[in-house]
C-alpha cells in the first residue's frame, strides 16, 4: 500500500521539479543528470539519425526543423502522462487503505479526467484521501495548462527576436553569411561606420541568445528560416569578422570588434558547456588556399591583412578561442559551419524566389529594373 503512494509522490515531485527548472527557472542548470536532458539526448541522437538516411540538403534540413517544436510538445505531453501516471498510484494506495476497488487501469483513467478536468462521474473518487487528491489534481491540472500556454509565446518571441537578427545579416553579409562578405560590403567611409554600428548591434543580439537560449536550450535546435543560415553560422560570421579586425586594426572599430568578439565568444562557449558538448577541431576552417584568397580580396580595402607574422598570429591565437567550441556544437546540432571565404559565388537569399533569381540577364529578358549590388551600405 504505502509502496505505490510512494512511488506516485516520487513522480510527481521529480516532473514537477523537472518542469520547474526547464520552464521557470530563469538560468543555467548545472546538474548533470536530468530527466529532460536525457530525454533530448535520446530523440535528438534517434531524429538526427534518420536525417543521415535522406540524401538532399534541403529535405535533410526541413526534417530537422521539425525537431525542436514537436520535441517540446512531446515534453509536455509526457508531462502530463507522468503525473497521471503519478496521481494514478498515489489513487491506488487510496483505494487500498479504503478497502475498496483498487485496481490501476480505472483509477488511471480517473487520474486522467481529473487531471484534464474532464468530470465524466463514471469512476468517482470514494474515500475521504481520493477526494483530497482528486481537487490537489484538478488544480495542478489548471496551473500546467497555464504553464504551457505562457511558456510557448515566450519561446517563439525569443526564437523571433533572433531570426531578425539573422535575416538582416542576408544583404550585409551574404547568404550563408561569411566573414569575407561582410568585410567587402562594408568598404569605405560610410561602410567602415555601418560596420561598427552592426558590430554594435550584434554585441546586444549575441547577449539576447546567450541570456534566452540558456534559459530555454530548447531554442538551440529551432532551424532557421533559410537553410544557408543558422544562428551558429551567423555568430561564427561575426567572430570570423571581429578576428580579422582584432589582428591588425587600431581605432573604435577595433574596440567596439574587440567587445563583440568577447560576448559572441562568451555565447558559443556558454552553449558548448550546457550541450556538453566538447570542443574539438573537425578541419582547417581556413587553408592556406583561402588564407590567400581572403587576402587578396581584402587587399584593396581598409580591413587588408598585411603579410606579417605578428597578425597573422594574433589572428590564429583568436580563432582558438572560438573554433573549437563552434566545431563542438555544430556536430552536435548539425549544422553546418560557414567558410571564411566562399568557395564561388552565390546569391543571396533575398534576390532569389521559387520563380528563378535577380540578376543581370533576366534583368534584360524582363525589361525590369533591379537594385544595385552596391559593396557599402
Amino acid at each position: 500500500m504505502i509502496w505505490s503512494a510512494v512511488i506516485g509522490i516520487a513522480i510527481i515531485v521529480v516532473v514537477l521539479w523537472e518542469a520547474f527548472e526547464t520552464v521557470v527557472l530563469p538560468r543555467r542548470v548545472a546538474r548533470r543528470f536530468r530527466l529532460t536532458v536525457l530525454y533530448y539526448r535520446t530523440t535528438w541522437f534517434v531524429w538526427r539519425s534518420f536525417s543521415r538516411w535522406i540524401g538532399k540538403r534541403p529535405r535533410r534540413e526541413s526534417f530537422l526543423s521539425f525537431y525542436g517544436p514537436l520535441s517540446l510538445l512531446m515534453l509536455f505531453v509526457l508531462w502530463a502522462l507522468a503525473i497521471i501516471a503519478g496521481f494514478g498510484f498515489i489513487y491506488h494506495s487510496a483505494a487500498l487503505a479504503g478497502g475498496i476497488d483498487s485496481r490501476l487501469p480505472p483509477l488511471f483513467y480517473m487520474s486522467g479526467t481529473t487531471m484534464f478536468t474532464l468530470g465524466l462521474g463514471d469512476v468517482v473518487p470514494h474515500t475521504p484521501m481520493e477526494r483530497v487528491l482528486a481537487v490537489a489534481e484538478s488544480g495542478l491540472g489548471f496551473g500546467f495548462l497555464a504553464l504551457v500556454l505562457s511558456y510557448l509565446p515566450v519561446i517563439y518571441q525569443a526564437f523571433s527576436r533572433r531570426e531578425v537578427s539573422i535575416v538582416l545579416l542576408d544583404a550585409r553579409a551574404g547568404s550563408p553569411p561569411t566573414a569575407a562578405e561582410l568585410l567587402r560590403r562594408h568598404v569605405g567611409a560610410d561602410g567602415a561606420r555601418a560596420l561598427e554600428q552592426l558590430l554594435h548591434e550584434w554585441e546586444r543580439a549575441a547577449a539576447d541568445i546567450l541570456e534566452s537560449h540558456i534559459s530555454y536550450p530548447v531554442l538551440c535546435y529551432f532551424r532557421s528560416q533559410h537553410n544557408n543560415e543558422s544562428w551558429l553560422g551567423a555568430l561564427v560570421a561575426i567572430l570570423d569578422t571581429c578576428a580579422i579586425l582584432l589582428a591588425d586594426r587600431t581605432g573604435p572599430l577595433a574596440r567596439q570588434a574587440r567587445l563583440t568578439f568577447a560576448i559572441c565568444r562568451h555565447t558559443v562557449v556558454d552553449l558548448a558547456q550546457v550541450f556538453y558538448a566538447v570542443p574539438e577541431r573537425t578541419g582547417e576552417r581556413l587553408p592556406n588556399a583561402d588564407f590567400e584568397r581572403l587576402r587578396a580580396l581584402l587587399a584593396p580595402t581598409e580591413f587588408q591583412l598585411r603579410d606579417a607574422a605578428e597578425p597573422v598570429a594574433k589572428m590564429a591565437k583568436l580563432r582558438e578561442m572560438y573554433e573549437p567550441y563552434v566545431q563542438g556544437l555544430a556536430r552536435g546540432l548539425a549544422i553546418d559551419v560557414p567558410p571564411w571565404i566562399l568557395p564561388r559565388e552565390a546569391a543571396d537569399n533575398w534576390k532569389t524566389s521559387a520563380w528563378g533569381r535577380i540578376t543581370s540577364s533576366s534583368r534584360a529578358a524582363t525589361g525590369q529594373d533591379v537594385i544595385p549590388d552596391t559593396h557599402a551600405d
